[in-house]
């Protein structure tokens, strides 16, 4: 079989593009796999692709590049357009909304057409025009799928299903759990929350001075983050460990792994701590980190609301201070991370293009 995933680019530091070339990773080791990414926007992509994988761009958008078309949307719209049309493949997954739709417009129906998604829509209305001419949308959480159960209210349509993400393949670093060291990753953006973080970490810091944060990324919050470190006076505390397209192994080097965004998408962070055998603080409700974890197996949540930093605070303290349970959540994290083994979740895959194609074939018979 040959797999085709659309990205808008897979140069970049996200986490649904680590989801996706983990997917396709696992894939490649039986069908023919390839990445098409919409943009180029450096020189090699941030995360290392697996040699089995073939990957284009459409527009390099370089800086100090020239092109001889038009510019701006334009220019990716033109080229969007001519590589879909021309597209062979036996499966197309598309990843993100605006994708999605134009594969609904514009390839041959003798392709499966798959829209991966790891959030509700931001516009539901093209979703909700188009959506119903691909063959499934397949979503990352059960939240994210009733928000499509949702749009479409039941009635035309596409085939919903949930399928995890995947880890990539391993062998994977373990966490020994005997060092110092929370850690935190993912972009630095407002709703992430990491000041939350930080403001928890000054009470742990109070208490417990020789254990250590590190937060790993970047984004446009980083100034205001440094900041706060300086205000709180917490240089000796809280690290600014940049970015790695590495996280796995530099959780494999902490006791405790922080989540407080107020949404997780895709989870990648969650996912590879616990692949790490990492235990994870969090908060409660849906969309965060609840949605990947089972609290009290192989993490702790704190429920939201008034003094909700210094219940974080508290929720890593006591696991600082006990080191048996630590270990029995650190035990926990390995099992539940066995859902999002990338052989598990590729043959998900494969067992529903099979079942897709099954029931193509029905329909194109009974016409």
């Amino acid at each position: 079989m040959k797999i085709c995933f659309l990205v808008p680019s897979v140069y970049g530091m996200r986490g649904d593009t680590r989801a996706v070339l983990n997917l396709a990773a696992a894939l490649a080791s039986k069908h023919e796999v390839e990445i098409v990414s919409v943009r180029r926007v450096r020189e090699t992509p941030f995360f290392p692709v697996d040699r089995r994988l073939s990957v284009r761009w459409l527009i390099d958008a370089r800086p100090g590049v020239r092109h001889l078309l038009p510019g701006g949307q334009m220019r990716t719209e033109m080229a969007l357009w001519r590589a879909l049309r021309g597209m062979r493949a036996d499966l197309l997954v598309t990843t993100r909304a605006g994708l999605s739709v134009q594969a609904a417009r514009h390839v041959s129906r003798e392709m499966l057409r798959v829209a991966r998604e790891w959030s509700r829509p931001a516009v539901p209305d093209p979703v909700r025009r188009f959506y119903p001419k691909l063959d499934a949308v397949v979503t990352s959480t059960e939240t994210v799928r009733d928000d499509f159960a949702r749009i479409f209210q039941g009635a035309g349509g596409p085939r919903l299903e949930v399928v995890p993400d995947a880890l990539a393949q391993g062998p994977w670093p373990r966490s020994r759990m005997d060092n110092r060291i929370v850690s935190a990753g993912g972009r630095w953006l407002a709703g992430k929350a990491f000041d939350q973080l930080v403001r928890a970490f000054a009470i742990v810091a109070d208490k417990r001075p020789d254990w250590r944060l590190r937060l790993y990324g970047g984004g446009p919050e980083e100034k205001r983050l440094r900041a706060l470190v300086g205000s709180l006076n917490l240089h000796n505390n809280v690290y600014f460990m940049g970015t790695t397209p590495d996280l796995p192994g530099e959780f494999a080097k902490a006791s405790l792994v922080a989540v407080t965004s107020l949404a997780e998408s895709p989870g990648m962070t969650v996912i590879e701590a616990l692949g790490c055998g990492v235990p994870v603080v969090g908060f409660e409700g849906a969309r965060g980190a609840g949605e990947f974890v089972t609290p009290g197996r192989d993490s702790v949540l704190v429920p939201r609301g008034e003094d909700e930093v210094e219940a974080f605070a508290g929720a890593m303290l006591t696991l600082i201070d006990d080191e048996r349970q630590r270990m029995v959540l650190s035990a926990g994290a390995r099992e539940s991370a066995a859902r999002h083994a990338a052989p598990v979740v590729a043959a998900r895959w494969e067992e529903l293009a099979g079942e897709l194609r099954s029931r193509g074939a029905k329909a194109a018979g009974g016409r």
